[in-house]
């Protein structure tokens, strides 16, 4: 069914992720590729980089020649989503994947069924009025959504189970053969321990309040603190492969891509998640969980205890080769995708946990 499926992915990259996904469906016969209007220093590849504007001159071609849809971020190829009416009208299925701040509203995001996270900083988010309007109408017209975890599927499982439509749990996708883990020496060794963080938006990271406690250890350990900011992907990555500690997240409550990029490197990982989210990960998730009240402690205990960072910089490169390797996770999307393509034909997946 899938052999020779003609899927395109726009309108933007997120993090590597898309072009990786065309990168590694490609190896079972389909025709993928992936847009970007939104390049950036980043650098990312697998992907074509073009313009909000040369891409809309080519929608009606894309719309007659690809068999699926994969929407990201909440866009489309047009602002008003006006591409959606014409693509349904062809008989295209449409998959919308929520990737953060097109669906983390602020209100969701502090509290809302069941739990309460007074550390979130969700002003990067759009507006929760364009949110809920956003999700009602794709809601009601695309075939399924996608999101990488819990905590986003707590912003969007609703307006979806209203429409009677399924939302998929796809965990990030990272090329383990590509990488090689660079674990941290049990022993102490003869320089600082380097901490590395690395904020895309500071204010949804917490980078004010990691700084400061980084600035507090320093005066007291050999450590030494280094930001990783505004630099091509593959020279960040030379700075993660010398981190003794690698720090994520600590106001959103869940895990991001970096995370995925310290364990799979062989390092500790410290980022923040959600007292109430635990039990949706697997059991052998070894990061360190820390907020902007405990994160001077647990990077401390870290710093001081060597042979800990090197179990965990083990524990963390088995952690993405078990649940975020490639391979296990295209397979994964291949389901996703002959479920829409065949409504009722696969075993539900909107309740699997990673």
């Amino acid at each position: 069914m899938l052999d020779g499926l003609k899927v395109v992915h726009a309108p933007l990259e997120i993090a590597g992720q898309v072009g990786m996904i065309c990168q590694f469906l490609k190896k079972y016969n389909i025709e993928a590729v992936g847009y970007n209007y939104f390049p950036n220093y980043l650098k990312y590849t697998n992907v074509i980089d073009t313009d909000s504007y040369e891409l809309a001159k080519i929608v009606e071609d894309l719309i007659k020649h690809y068999d699926l849809f994969h929407f990201h971020n909440g866009y489309t190829f047009f602002e008003d989503f006006r591409d959606i009416e014409v693509i349904l009208e062809h008989g295209k299925p449409i998959i919308m994947h929520h990737r953060g701040n097109d669906v983390r509203s602020r209100k969701r995001s502090r509290a809302w069924n069941g739990y309460e996270n007074p550390y979130v900083n969700a002003e990067s988010s759009l507006p929760d009025e364009e949110i809920d309007r956003n999700l009602r109408y794709f809601a009601s017209r695309v075939t399924a959504a996608i999101v990488q975890d819990h905590e986003l599927l707590s912003y969007v499982e609703d307006y979806y189970a209203a429409e009677g439509k399924k939302v998929y749990i796809l965990p990030r996708l990272f090329d383990v053969h590509r990488r090689q883990p660079v674990y941290v020496k049990k022993e102490a060794a003869d320089r600082k321990i380097l901490i590395v963080h690395a904020p895309t938006q500071r204010d949804f990271k917490g980078t004010e309040y990691i700084n400061q406690a980084m600035e507090k250890l320093q005066a007291e350990l050999p450590v030494r603190y280094q930001l990783v900011e505004h630099m091509p992907h593959a020279d960040a990555w030379n700075m993660y492969e010398q981190a003794d500690i690698i720090i994520d997240q600590v106001l959103c409550g869940a895990y991001g891509n970096l995370s995925i990029e310290g364990m799979a490197l062989g390092k500790p990982v410290v980022c923040y998640i959600r007292p109430d989210l635990m039990d949706k990960y697997p059991p052998d998730l070894p990061i360190v969980s820390a907020n902007p009240d405990t994160i001077y402690d647990e990077v401390k205990a870290l710093v001081l205890d060597p042979e800990r960072r090197h179990q965990l910089g083990r524990k963390g490169r088995a952690y993405v080769e078990n649940y975020h390797s490639a391979e296990s996770v295209i397979k994964q999307l291949l389901t996703i995708y002959q479920e829409v393509l065949e409504p009722g034909k696969g075993a539900a997946r909107d309740e699997r946990k990673r």
